[in-house]
Protein backbone atom coordinates (compact mmCIF):
# COMPACT_ATOMS: atom_id res chain seq x y z
CA UNK A 1 0.00 0.00 0.00
CA UNK A 2 2.93 2.35 1.32
CA UNK A 3 4.43 1.55 -2.45
CA UNK A 4 1.29 2.16 -4.40
CA UNK A 5 0.98 5.38 -2.92
CA UNK A 6 4.45 6.38 -3.24
CA UNK A 7 3.71 5.74 -6.86
CA UNK A 8 0.58 8.19 -7.09
CA UNK A 9 2.54 10.90 -5.72
CA UNK A 10 5.37 10.64 -7.65
CA UNK A 11 2.56 10.78 -10.79
CA UNK A 12 0.80 13.59 -9.41
CA UNK A 13 4.53 15.42 -8.63
CA UNK A 14 5.32 14.70 -12.32
CA UNK A 15 1.86 15.71 -13.96
CA UNK A 16 2.06 19.08 -12.26
CA UNK A 17 5.87 19.12 -13.22
CA UNK A 18 5.04 19.30 -16.80
CA UNK A 19 2.13 21.37 -16.33
CA UNK A 20 3.85 24.02 -15.18
CA UNK A 21 7.17 23.45 -17.77
CA UNK A 22 4.55 23.52 -20.84
CA UNK A 23 4.15 26.29 -23.24
CA UNK A 24 1.74 28.77 -23.28
CA UNK A 25 2.40 31.09 -25.90
CA UNK A 26 4.62 30.70 -29.09
CA UNK A 27 5.96 34.10 -30.40
CA UNK A 28 8.23 33.79 -33.63
CA UNK A 29 10.25 30.96 -33.04
CA UNK A 30 10.32 31.31 -29.37
CA UNK A 31 7.97 30.28 -26.34
CA UNK A 32 6.45 31.62 -23.09
CA UNK A 33 5.88 28.39 -20.56
CA UNK A 34 3.00 28.55 -17.77
CA UNK A 35 6.45 28.63 -15.68
CA UNK A 36 7.17 31.91 -17.26
CA UNK A 37 4.08 33.41 -16.26
CA UNK A 38 3.98 32.18 -12.85
CA UNK A 39 7.24 33.87 -12.42
CA UNK A 40 6.19 36.76 -14.05
CA UNK A 41 2.97 37.18 -12.67
CA UNK A 42 4.79 36.84 -8.80
CA UNK A 43 7.74 38.73 -9.44
CA UNK A 44 5.74 42.04 -11.20
CA UNK A 45 2.49 41.36 -8.86
CA UNK A 46 0.05 41.34 -12.32
CA UNK A 47 -2.80 39.27 -13.01
CA UNK A 48 -2.45 36.14 -15.83
CA UNK A 49 -3.27 38.10 -18.45
CA UNK A 50 -0.76 40.95 -17.80
CA UNK A 51 1.53 38.42 -17.39
CA UNK A 52 1.28 36.92 -20.78
CA UNK A 53 1.01 40.66 -22.46
CA UNK A 54 4.73 41.71 -20.06
CA UNK A 55 6.18 38.50 -21.60
CA UNK A 56 4.83 38.90 -24.81
CA UNK A 57 6.29 42.45 -25.45
CA UNK A 58 9.87 41.04 -23.72
CA UNK A 59 10.00 38.87 -26.59
CA UNK A 60 9.03 41.06 -29.41
CA UNK A 61 12.03 43.30 -27.67
CA UNK A 62 14.45 40.65 -27.47
CA UNK A 63 13.71 39.82 -31.27
CA UNK A 64 14.50 43.31 -32.17
CA UNK A 65 17.22 44.28 -29.78
CA UNK A 66 18.51 40.77 -32.01
CA UNK A 67 17.93 42.19 -34.82
CA UNK A 68 19.25 45.95 -34.34
CA UNK A 69 22.59 43.96 -33.07
CA UNK A 70 21.78 46.58 -30.07
CA UNK A 71 24.05 45.39 -27.68
CA UNK A 72 25.32 47.12 -23.53
CA UNK A 73 29.21 46.89 -22.36
CA UNK A 74 30.08 45.64 -18.54
CA UNK A 75 30.93 49.19 -17.83
CA UNK A 76 27.77 50.51 -18.72
CA UNK A 77 26.19 48.17 -16.67
CA UNK A 78 28.32 48.83 -13.56
CA UNK A 79 28.03 52.62 -14.00
CA UNK A 80 24.43 51.98 -13.82
CA UNK A 81 24.50 49.86 -10.53
CA UNK A 82 27.13 52.74 -9.16
CA UNK A 83 24.17 55.42 -10.38
CA UNK A 84 21.36 53.51 -8.55
CA UNK A 85 23.87 52.70 -5.63
CA UNK A 86 24.45 56.52 -5.39
CA UNK A 87 20.90 57.72 -5.61
CA UNK A 88 19.80 55.27 -3.10
CA UNK A 89 22.86 56.56 -0.53
CA UNK A 90 24.54 53.32 -0.76
CA UNK A 91 27.90 52.03 -1.08
CA UNK A 92 28.17 49.50 -3.94
CA UNK A 93 28.63 46.80 -1.73
CA UNK A 94 25.63 47.60 0.48
CA UNK A 95 23.56 48.18 -2.72
CA UNK A 96 24.13 44.62 -3.46
CA UNK A 97 23.60 43.25 -0.41
CA UNK A 98 19.72 45.12 0.01
CA UNK A 99 19.07 43.94 -3.16
CA UNK A 100 19.68 40.42 -2.61
CA UNK A 101 17.87 40.76 0.77
CA UNK A 102 14.47 42.35 -0.99
CA UNK A 103 14.24 40.54 -4.13
CA UNK A 104 16.73 37.65 -3.47
CA UNK A 105 19.03 38.55 -6.63
CA UNK A 106 22.80 37.76 -6.52
CA UNK A 107 25.16 40.12 -7.96
CA UNK A 108 25.30 37.71 -11.49
CA UNK A 109 21.79 38.16 -11.44
CA UNK A 110 21.49 41.85 -10.76
CA UNK A 111 24.02 42.64 -13.74
CA UNK A 112 21.42 40.78 -15.68
CA UNK A 113 18.11 42.48 -15.37
CA UNK A 114 20.47 45.86 -15.69
CA UNK A 115 21.61 44.57 -18.52
CA UNK A 116 18.22 43.35 -20.27
CA UNK A 117 17.27 46.85 -18.94
CA UNK A 118 19.84 48.76 -20.77
CA UNK A 119 18.63 47.31 -23.78
CA UNK A 120 15.62 47.92 -23.66
CA UNK A 121 15.98 51.86 -23.43
CA UNK A 122 18.86 51.42 -26.38
CA UNK A 123 16.08 50.12 -28.21
CA UNK A 124 13.12 52.46 -27.20
CA UNK A 125 15.44 55.25 -27.90
CA UNK A 126 16.17 53.85 -32.00
CA UNK A 127 12.60 53.54 -32.26
CA UNK A 128 11.28 56.66 -31.18
CA UNK A 129 14.08 58.90 -32.48
CA UNK A 130 12.22 58.07 -35.69
CA UNK A 131 9.00 59.69 -35.31
CA UNK A 132 9.33 61.66 -32.21
CA UNK A 133 9.66 64.90 -32.68
CA UNK A 134 9.88 68.48 -30.60
CA UNK A 135 6.55 69.94 -29.70
CA UNK A 136 6.18 73.80 -30.32
CA UNK A 137 5.40 76.17 -27.43
CA UNK A 138 1.77 76.40 -28.30
CA UNK A 139 1.69 72.38 -28.05
CA UNK A 140 3.60 72.72 -24.70
CA UNK A 141 1.11 75.37 -23.60
CA UNK A 142 -2.08 73.50 -24.09
CA UNK A 143 -0.19 70.35 -22.51
CA UNK A 144 0.42 72.55 -19.50
CA UNK A 145 -3.47 73.60 -19.25
CA UNK A 146 -4.28 70.15 -19.57
CA UNK A 147 -1.82 68.85 -16.96
CA UNK A 148 -1.67 71.81 -14.88
CA UNK A 149 -2.16 69.16 -11.43
CA UNK A 150 1.30 68.12 -12.13
CA UNK A 151 3.06 70.75 -11.96
CA UNK A 152 2.06 72.15 -8.67
CA UNK A 153 5.04 72.53 -6.44
CA UNK A 154 6.66 73.45 -2.48
CA UNK A 155 6.71 77.43 -2.92
CA UNK A 156 9.91 76.55 -0.60
CA UNK A 157 12.43 74.49 1.08
CA UNK A 158 14.29 74.61 4.30
CA UNK A 159 17.43 72.70 3.52
CA UNK A 160 20.84 72.06 5.00
CA UNK A 161 23.59 71.50 1.87
CA UNK A 162 26.29 69.45 2.57
CA UNK A 163 29.32 69.87 0.41
CA UNK A 164 32.63 67.54 0.39
CA UNK A 165 35.72 66.53 -1.70
CA UNK A 166 34.57 63.07 -2.80
CA UNK A 167 30.79 61.23 -2.88
CA UNK A 168 32.25 58.65 -0.46
CA UNK A 169 32.55 60.97 2.41
CA UNK A 170 29.37 62.34 2.17
CA UNK A 171 27.71 59.13 1.38
CA UNK A 172 29.23 58.70 4.73
CA UNK A 173 27.40 61.37 6.40
CA UNK A 174 24.08 60.27 4.68
CA UNK A 175 24.35 57.17 6.13
CA UNK A 176 25.40 58.08 9.39
CA UNK A 177 24.38 62.31 10.29
CA UNK A 178 26.22 62.08 13.58
CA UNK A 179 29.38 61.44 11.57
CA UNK A 180 31.75 64.67 11.50
CA UNK A 181 34.77 65.38 9.31
CA UNK A 182 36.28 68.50 8.62
CA UNK A 183 36.33 68.39 5.35
CA UNK A 184 32.52 68.82 5.19
CA UNK A 185 31.25 71.97 4.64
CA UNK A 186 27.47 72.22 5.88
CA UNK A 187 25.18 75.27 5.48
CA UNK A 188 21.67 75.71 6.35
CA UNK A 189 19.38 78.67 4.53
CA UNK A 190 15.30 78.30 3.14
CA UNK A 191 15.50 78.40 -0.67
CA UNK A 192 12.62 79.53 -3.16
CA UNK A 193 11.93 77.18 -5.76
CA UNK A 194 11.23 80.41 -8.33
CA UNK A 195 14.79 80.97 -7.87
CA UNK A 196 16.21 77.54 -8.20
CA UNK A 197 18.03 75.80 -11.38
CA UNK A 198 15.11 73.67 -12.93
CA UNK A 199 17.13 70.19 -11.84
CA UNK A 200 17.87 71.29 -8.60
CA UNK A 201 14.10 72.24 -7.93
CA UNK A 202 12.76 68.76 -9.26
CA UNK A 203 15.66 67.06 -6.89
CA UNK A 204 14.45 68.99 -4.10
CA UNK A 205 11.21 68.43 -4.86
CA UNK A 206 11.09 64.14 -5.15
CA UNK A 207 12.98 64.44 -1.87
CA UNK A 208 10.25 63.52 1.03
CA UNK A 209 10.91 66.05 4.96
CA UNK A 210 13.96 64.59 6.58
CA UNK A 211 15.53 63.06 3.53
CA UNK A 212 18.82 63.61 1.88
CA UNK A 213 18.82 63.94 -1.83
CA UNK A 214 21.16 62.32 -4.41
CA UNK A 215 24.41 62.99 -4.49
CA UNK A 216 25.37 65.12 -7.17
CA UNK A 217 28.11 67.41 -8.58
CA UNK A 218 28.42 70.75 -7.36
CA UNK A 219 30.47 72.23 -10.59
CA UNK A 220 33.65 72.96 -8.86
CA UNK A 221 35.16 70.09 -8.87
CA UNK A 222 32.91 69.04 -5.21
CA UNK A 223 30.04 66.82 -4.45
CA UNK A 224 27.49 67.75 -1.99
CA UNK A 225 23.96 66.84 -1.01
CA UNK A 226 20.45 68.63 0.36
CA UNK A 227 19.12 67.45 3.48
CA UNK A 228 15.37 68.50 3.35
CA UNK A 229 14.46 69.98 6.81
CA UNK A 230 10.88 71.03 5.21
CA UNK A 231 8.69 71.80 2.25
CA UNK A 232 6.61 74.90 1.97
CA UNK A 233 2.86 74.61 0.79
CA UNK A 234 2.06 73.90 -2.62
CA UNK A 235 2.06 76.64 -5.57
CA UNK A 236 0.61 76.49 -8.63
CA UNK A 237 3.97 77.07 -11.51
CA UNK A 238 3.67 79.44 -14.14
CA UNK A 239 4.27 77.78 -17.37
CA UNK A 240 7.56 79.41 -18.41
CA UNK A 241 8.98 78.54 -14.90
CA UNK A 242 8.11 74.61 -15.69
CA UNK A 243 8.49 74.85 -19.69
CA UNK A 244 11.43 72.03 -19.33
CA UNK A 245 9.21 69.87 -16.98
CA UNK A 246 6.32 70.31 -19.18
CA UNK A 247 8.54 69.60 -22.52
CA UNK A 248 9.96 65.97 -20.48
CA UNK A 249 6.22 65.21 -19.78
CA UNK A 250 4.63 65.92 -22.99
CA UNK A 251 7.74 64.06 -25.00
CA UNK A 252 7.71 61.44 -22.73
CA UNK A 253 3.86 60.89 -23.29
CA UNK A 254 4.46 60.90 -26.58
CA UNK A 255 7.32 58.60 -26.49
CA UNK A 256 4.97 55.76 -24.76
CA UNK A 257 2.60 56.33 -27.61
CA UNK A 258 5.19 56.12 -30.37
CA UNK A 259 6.57 52.50 -28.57
CA UNK A 260 2.83 50.71 -28.22
CA UNK A 261 1.92 51.60 -31.51
CA UNK A 262 5.36 50.14 -32.59
CA UNK A 263 5.15 46.64 -30.80
CA UNK A 264 1.39 46.56 -31.54
CA UNK A 265 2.30 46.45 -35.14
CA UNK A 266 5.23 44.25 -34.66
CA UNK A 267 2.92 41.68 -32.37
CA UNK A 268 0.49 41.36 -35.46
CA UNK A 269 3.09 41.09 -37.71
CA UNK A 270 4.95 38.23 -36.00
CA UNK A 271 3.19 35.11 -35.70
CA UNK A 272 2.09 35.28 -31.79
CA UNK A 273 -0.05 31.73 -30.60
CA UNK A 274 -1.95 31.86 -26.79
CA UNK A 275 -1.95 27.73 -26.33
CA UNK A 276 -2.78 28.41 -22.75
CA UNK A 277 -4.84 31.17 -21.21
Amino acid sequence: MKYILTLFLLFVALVQAKMVDAVAVVVGDDIVTLYDITKEMRTSHVSKKQAIEILIRKKLEQYEIKKRGIEVSEDEVYDEIRRLASANHMSISRFYDVVRESNGLDSTQLKEQIKQRLLSQKLYRKIAMMKLKEPSDSELEEYFRLHKEEFVHPQFFDVTVYVAPSEALLLQKVNNPMFFSAQIKEDSRRVAYDKLPQPLARLLSDTKEGAFTQIVPNGKGEYMTFYVQKRGPLGEADFEQVKLLVENAAMNERRVEILDDYFAKLKDSIDVKILRD
